[in-house]
């Protein structure tokens, strides 16, 4: 896919606004019919890995950490847990091998089997399938003091994958949240069914790969 160069403060949104309202009612609904038929598959695997949690890790299971999503709002956006509990408390971003993670939870998310609860956050419409990633409120206001642009990755529901997250990857830093930001910015841009049917398959293919995690 082609990311075009998106000049700083000059964002246009390709669709009219009229045409994006129809399309996140589209949206909101694909969510709702693919959360509930993967739900019972979805469930066992989650049941599954919480056994495997308690058993290895002990409690708890589940990791709640607050996010931002549509518009700046806070949520609780839920994950199996795969960091020791004293390490789980957030405020900064994974890195590359992060001595954080257990071996349980490298497992957990090599699978991507941590994301799994979120389907419930998406059920709720906090999230939708496709869109940017919400990032941790204290990592937001960071970097919305350092990259002006920051905030439209706002303007859309955030999502449990995404371009930045297919095209590009994780962040650690800002600089790599700097070269990331333009791949949320261009799908802000370029929101629609195309692009969102181009990101999902791309995500099947990148998340079978087992060094695309962190």
């Amino acid at each position: 896919m082609h990311i075009p160069n998106l000049l700083t403060g000059q964002i246009q949104l390709l669709f009219p606004r009229s045409v994006r309202l129809d399309y996140s009612w589209a949206k909101r609904a694909i969510d709702i019919v693919v959360v509930i038929l993967g739900a019972p598959a979805a469930i066992l695997v989650i049941a599954g890995c919480c056994l495997a949690i308690f058993l290895k890790m002990g409690r708890p299971v589940f990791f709640a950490q607050d996010r931002t999503g549509l518009g700046g709002r806070v949520f609780k956006m839920y994950k199996l847990r795969t960091m020791n509990p004293r390490s789980s408390s957030g405020g900064e971003a994974t890195s590359k091998d992060d001595p954080r993670v257990t071996p349980l939870g490298r497992f957990l998310r090599r699978s991507h089997f941590d994301e799994l609860p979120q389907l419930w956050n998406i059920l709720k419409g906090d999230m939708t399938l496709i869109g940017p990633r919400p990032e941790q409120p204290q990592l937001v206001a960071a970097y919305r003091s350092s990259l002006s642009d920051y905030d439209l990755r706002h303007t859309v529901v955030p999502g449990l994958t995404g371009c930045a997250q297919v095209y590009y990857g994780y962040a650690s830093d800002l600089r790599e949240t700097q070269a990331k930001l333009f791949y949320d910015l261009y799908y802000v841009h370029n929101i629609g069914p195309a692009l969102d049917f181009q990101i999902a398959m791309r995500t099947f293919r990148v998340y079978s790969d087992p060094h695309y995690v962190r």
